[in-house]
This record gives C-alpha cells, structure tokens and sequence, in this order.
C-alpha cells in the first residue's frame, strides 16, 4: 500500500450516530457525490436515536449507500480513481462508528489504497470550506449539535482551540427532550422550530442558563423550566411555549459566539452542526455578523447535519499533513477535538 504524494479523490464513510453516509471529494473541496441514508423513520416511534437499532441499520444500509456514492462518482465496486478512504472512527454510538470503520479498512485493503481516520468534529468544521473555502482566519466556529455544544477558534485548518462547551444537555438534546415533552415528535429540533414560527417568543421568559464572561453552556436548566412551566400552565400555547424556550437557546448561542468572535479578532463566525439548520440561529447569526462587521458563513442545510462529504474533506487534509492512520485504527466513542500544541 502507497500514499499518493498528492490525494486527490477520497472516499469518505460517515456512521457515527443515525444517518449512513458515503461521498467522493475530489482535492478537499470538490463534492463529487453524497449519500445519506437517515434513520429518522426508524427511530422517531421512540422518541430519540435507539444505539442497537442504529448499528444494525448501518450494517443494512452501508453497502447500498457506497455503491450509489461510487456510481454518481463515476467510479465502481474496484476503487477506480479512489486515492484514499476516509471514515469517521469518533467520537459516536460504538456500534455505529464499528461498522463504518470496519468497512473502510476492507477498502483500504481491497483498493491498496491509504486510511484515515477522522474525528466527526473536525469534520464539522471542514464542511464550511467545502462551501467558502477563502473564508480568512482566525475563525470563530459555533459547532451546535444532538451531542455537542462547543465554540472553537480556528486558527488554520488543524489548528483549533476549543474556547467553551456544554456542562449537560447540548443544544440538539435539548431541542429533542421539550420537543418530545411537548408532543412534537422527533427529532425536536425541524419540530421545534416549525411550530416556533406559528408563536410568540415573548410569551415566556425562559432564563438564559450561566450568565457572565465564561464560554460555557447549559440546556438542562431551560429543558427543566420549560416543563415546569407547562406543568404549572396545562393550557399554555404550545407553539408560545416553542418560539420562546427556541429565543432562549438562541440568545445564548448567539450571544457568546459573537463575543467570541469579538475577542479573538475573527474574520468571521461560522455555524456547524444539525442545529446549524435553525432558521431563527440562522437569522441572528447572520444580523449580528453584519452588525459586528464580519463575515458569516451559514453551511447549506444538507452540510449542516451528517454526511460524508465533510468526512473526505477532513479525511483529504490530514493524509496530506499527517499521513495514513493505521489498519488497528479502532472506534473512539469519546474522541476529542485535536488542539493546537
């Protein structure tokens, strides 16, 4: 097995939590397909992602979805014109992340092609650059997931400095556990923020969770006044109740992002991760960039949640700065951002 001396097509493979994924990049930037497979249909009876159900469903779905991904590249079940296969080996659900890595170390050794393991966060931010690849540095990265709340600076791309992140429930978490309280369904957050748009954000004045100069977040707080407040108030709006607990998660992920932005000199903020879709995160990032005067970068809905486009991307710049990972590459389900040194 050789390393190009420069990788241009990577496969890359996403099976961290719900949605199975396969995308060919070419050169880091250029998507050249991606497939995505959610499981929300399967899942959504429970409320939230079941870690059985969804390995299982990887091990169902995995092989269609790179046989599709390969196609709409151009290329076949032989690796044709596949200079590398990039997976996300952490952090995830155990059983999803082993049936993704699994296979991409079967490629690996079919194709005689490298393998690299990437870190599903570091993903998140690469999947800006596919978009907006001059988007100048320092950049402030406000990454708002299922499972993570976490603002970072980049420096350069490899180079991150994780500023603040969640002490309980992320974000998304929050947006799934009211939204099933409220009897929306799942996932909560598209939920939330449909019904949100019908309300008044006004109505209730949810507090915003760790007031003061920290980087830090809280959910478990607001999740908590939120169902006392409906416990208290059974013939409360449901759609007042959404817009204003939506404004209160809101404030505070806007808020400490663009002070972040601020104090670190920023080029600009970016939004990564599922919650990155919110249409009113979305809306108040965007104000508060052009108040501030710097760039935003708003990642397109289908780059905002799993794929395995940001995968290959992610995948492409570290076998080019760092080399190959080995084949006893194993799953990591509570993998770290890497930091600067």
């Amino acid at each position: 097995m050789t390393t190009p001396s420069s990788p241009h097509r990577v496969l890359g493979i996403e099976t961290s939590c719900d949605e199975t994924a396969a995308s060919v990049v070419d050169g880091g930037s250029v998507i050249a397909s991606s497939v995505v497979s959610s499981q929300i249909d399967l899942h959504a009876r429970y409320g939230g992602v079941v870690p059985e159900l969804a390995g299982r469903a990887h091990v169902e779905r995995l092989t269609p979805v790179l046989s599709e991904a390969l196609d709409l590249a151009g290329s076949d079940a032989s690796g044709t014109g596949i200079d590398a296969v990039a997976v996300t080996h952490g952090p995830g659900l155990i059983g999803s992340l082993l049936v993704g890595v699994a296979e991409a170390k079967a490629l690996s050794l079919a194709w005689g092609v490298p393998l690299i393991g990437v870190n599903h966060l570091e993903a998140h931010l690469f999947a800006s650059l596919l978009e907006q690849p001059d988007l100048g540095l320092p950049l402030a990265v406000l990454l708002v997931s299922g499972g993570h709340t976490l603002l970072i600076e980049v420096s350069e791309p490899g180079r991150y400095r994780v500023l603040g992140g969640t002490i309980d429930d992320a974000a998304g978490e929050a947006f799934d556990k009211v939204a099933r309280f409220l009897g929306l369904g799942y996932p909560g957050g598209p939920a939330i923020d449909r019904i949100a748009d019908e309300g008044d954000p006004h109505a209730f004045a949810f507090p915003r969770s760790l007031p003061g100069p920290g980087y830090d977040f809280s959910f478990s707080g607001l999740k908590t006044s939120v169902v006392n407040t409906v416990r208290r108030q059974p013939d409360a709006s449901t759609a007042d109740v959404a817009a204003s607990f939506r404004l209160a998660v809101v404030d505070v992920l806007v808020t400490r992002a663009r002070r972040a932005a601020a104090e670190m000199g920023a080029t600009a903020l970016c939004l990564a991760g599922g919650v990155a879709a919110n249409s009113l995160l979305r809306r108040r990032i965007e104000a508060a960039c052009a108040e501030d005067g710097i760039g935003a970068f708003l990642p397109s809905r289908a780059l905002c949640t799993d794929n395995a486009a940001m995968v290959a991307a992610a995948g492409w710049w570290r076998l080019r700065h760092e080399g190959p990972s080995p084949l006893t590459l194993g799953a990591d389900p509570d993998l770290r951002l890497p930091t600067a040194a």
